[in-house]
């Protein structure tokens, strides 16, 4: 299970670092040619915003994976192991449930968006775009924190026996 959460979450995560590292091209393509006195590329912003987005909903996946988000422990250290991985195991069905939660209303999102049919102003880019990627990492990271949450159990029981 671990091997399948893993590779989906560094394709997306990968997927995400290829659209920073697009827009960053992009960017400095765009900058250098207003420095040389041409016009820059048309949009450039447009891209940045559309990027910030699907590079954010790109790397849910693998920060749900590292169970990078925030935690503060300040008061369960001193908690036994047992206790500790309960409260874990609690806070990563929350995730899972916000994350599909999250998911169910980006899908409803994206589908209004794209019914009204709103673009971007200069590169008439369809805005339901900017929801795909949301809807991938908030669909994998809930999948992921869900698959979590079934071996947490199985890692405490092993974890208490060493």
């Amino acid at each position: 299970m671990l091997t399948w959460m893993d590779r989906l979450a560094r394709i997306l995560a990968a997927l995400g670092g290829a659209v920073v590292f697009g827009v960053a091209l992009t960017v400095t393509v765009s900058v250098v040619m207003r420095v040389l006195g041409l016009q820059g590329v048309r949009g450039d912003f447009e891209l940045v915003e559309m990027s910030c987005v699907w590079a954010a909903g790109l790397f849910l996946p693998l920060c749900q994976l590292k169970r990078g988000h925030v935690m503060v422990d300040l008061f369960t250290n001193w908690l036994a192991y047992r206790v500790r991985a309960v409260i874990d195991w609690i806070w990563l069905i929350g995730f899972a449930l916000a994350w599909a939660a999250l998911c169910y209303f980006t899908v409803h999102g994206l589908a209004e968006i794209r019914a009204y049919g709103d673009q971007t102003m200069l590169l008439s880019i369809p805005v339901w775009w900017a929801y795909v990627p949301s809807v991938l990492g908030t669909g994998a990271a809930s999948l992921i924190a869900f698959a979590q949450a079934t071996l947490l159990p199985r890692e405490a029981v092993s974890e208490v026996g060493h």
